[in-house]
């Protein structure tokens, strides 16, 4: 991931994370509000948030979910808010790193942050968490928001999102831009591409009775 001016591992890129969330006339607005309603009506089930920063996305799961994140200072502030959530070390060795326990992976505004082989790395480092039939959700910034975060790494359109999903074996289930067209993104900071991939299922095996 990005180092230097703008690493996302260290107390200021949290810092920054709670400055962006809490300005006053954000939270008059809601302006998270059509963001929540977009990642309930994917209906995710039990959800590992990976890289929950300081729990936003925890938040709009309504608690349904578990936090991973590199930034130990995020992931305090993250449990401040009352989410469970885990540095990457913690964990693997706590109760909730159990195969096959979660119904969707998460992976919001992440991927941005690392080279495309690096993003395909991770999302198979949890695969083994995700349930058969389970999903891997990828939402990442379009240009506007990809130019406006000095940590941003590789731009993520829907074709790198595509090969994270197809270098895990994942099928592509939908792809759309949100919440504007995509032409939008080349002006509003906050537009995102979003991607569903689904995990397949083991065959059904039968055996006959003579």
């Amino acid at each position: 991931m990005a180092t230097g001016p703008g690493d996302t591992r260290d107390d200021a890129y949290t810092e920054r994370l709670r400055g962006q969330g809490e300005a006053w006339w954000k939270r008059l607005l809601d302006v998270q509000a059509p963001y929540r309603r977009n990642l309930r009506r994917l209906q995710l089930g039990f959800t590992l948030d990976i890289g929950c920063g300081i729990g936003r996305n925890l938040s709009h799961l309504s608690g349904n979910g578990v936090g991973v994140d590199h930034n130990p200072h995020s992931v305090e502030a993250a449990r401040a808010r009352g989410h469970r959530a885990y540095t990457v070390d913690a964990f693997r060795g706590s109760a909730h790193a159990i195969p096959a326990s979660f119904d969707s992976l998460l992976l919001a505004h992440v991927v941005e942050h690392m080279r495309l082989a690096e993003a395909c790395a991770l999302v198979g480092a949890y695969l083994d968490l995700l349930r058969p039939g389970g999903q891997v959700v990828l939402i990442a910034p379009q240009k506007a928001g990809f130019r406006s975060d000095p940590s941003h790494v590789e731009f993520m359109d829907f074709e790198k999102l595509h090969e994270i999903l197809a270098a895990q074996q994942l099928s592509l289930v939908r792809s759309y831009s949100f919440p504007f067209p995509r032409a939008v993104g080349l002006v509003f900071t906050h537009n995102e591409f979003v991607v569903v991939g689904r995990k397949s299922q083991p065959p059904v095996t039968t055996t006959g009775v003579d």
